[in-house]
């Protein structure tokens, strides 16, 4: 996969996530995949393997959010097997409150699939608005 086709990649799964549309990201998943929430929150830590990002961090963020986690990218820069992306979510929780966290995604692809996430954001407000992911 050369870098002009990780980007469109990329652009493509950010186009569905801004309209509530998490399947192309989750299908673009290696099941080796690994996510890292940055920080010292109770989201921070590396999520090994698709199962454990699914189960452990995307199915409690879903259940803390009204309808859809909407993210919406606003830049994507690309480089080797590596993507940046800078992006902003659009979300309100079930408790009523914003959650319109900011963004930086460094994606390692490699074979068309995401190998990779290295997630930079609002610690504090990950902390403020979402609680305990085991809550």
């Amino acid at each position: 996969m050369t870098t002009i086709e990780s980007k469109q990649l990329l652009q493509s799964i950010f186009a569905e996530l801004a309209q509530g549309n998490s399947r192309p990201l989750v299908d673009s998943m290696a099941d080796n995949f690994c996510w890292t929430v940055t920080g010292t929150t109770k989201w921070s830590r590396t999520y090994e393997g698709k199962e454990t990002v699914l189960k452990e961090l995307l199915r409690p963020l879903r259940s803390r959010i009204v309808d859809t986690v909407r993210t919406t990218a606003h830049r994507f820069i690309a480089e080797g097997d590596h993507v940046v992306v800078e992006a902003r979510g659009s979300n309100t929780t079930k408790a009523g409150l914003p959650y319109n966290n900011t963004y930086c995604f460094v994606v390692r692809l490699a074979g068309g699939q995401l190998r990779e996430i290295t997630e930079y954001m609002d610690t504090e407000l990950v902390t403020s608005v979402l609680g305990d992911p085991a809550a």
